[in-house]
């Protein structure tokens, strides 16, 4: 099943999960996603300081939860690539630790979009061994790590 408008807006997680629309791409839904992500990210950067953004993120987690294991159920497939939100709040992670210039938000785009794709260890094993609507969560929470852990590198090579 590929979801459309009217299955977005039947129920408040469909619209959730599906990142207010941009999972309905049809091509790249997670990259959609994640460039919804960037998009919207000076909305949430400039209404908050970085320990309410932190705390508001922890709390989209947990959302993220509920609204892909709903979203998930009502598609009839578990991590259904329409479901985003789970590239959008690590994304939104990724973007608050990340230097504020657009060069390094592209990068931090690249390195997140490559690890998410890739699956490295032990992003592949939590994408296979934890289901339901936490696992559709944990896995590009590690994709997250890993595209935050090469941009520190970076950093400190260039500092």
């Amino acid at each position: 099943m590929h979801p459309d408008l009217r299955f977005l807006i039947a129920h408040p997680a469909h619209f959730i999960a599906c990142g207010f629309g941009s999972g309905l791409s049809p091509k790249a839904p997670g990259t959609a996603g994640t460039l919804a992500a960037w998009a919207l990210f000076p909305l949430l950067g400039s209404a908050l300081g970085e320990a309410a953004l932190l705390g508001l993120l922890a709390v989209f987690f947990a959302l993220g939860v509920v609204v892909a294991e709903r979203t998930g159920r009502d598609l009839g497939v578990s991590d259904h690539g329409a479901i985003v939100w789970d590239e959008m709040v690590p994304f939104w992670l990724i973007l608050v630790l990340t230097p504020k210039s657009w060069i390094w938000q592209a990068a931090a785009f690249v390195l997140f979009r490559f690890f998410d794709i890739v699956k490295p260890p032990p992003v592949r094993w939590a994408d296979r061994r934890v289901k339901g609507g936490f696992g559709v969560m944990l896995d590009d929470l590690i994709a997250a790590g890993y595209a935050l852990l090469v941009l520190a590198l970076f950093k400190r090579l260039l500092d």
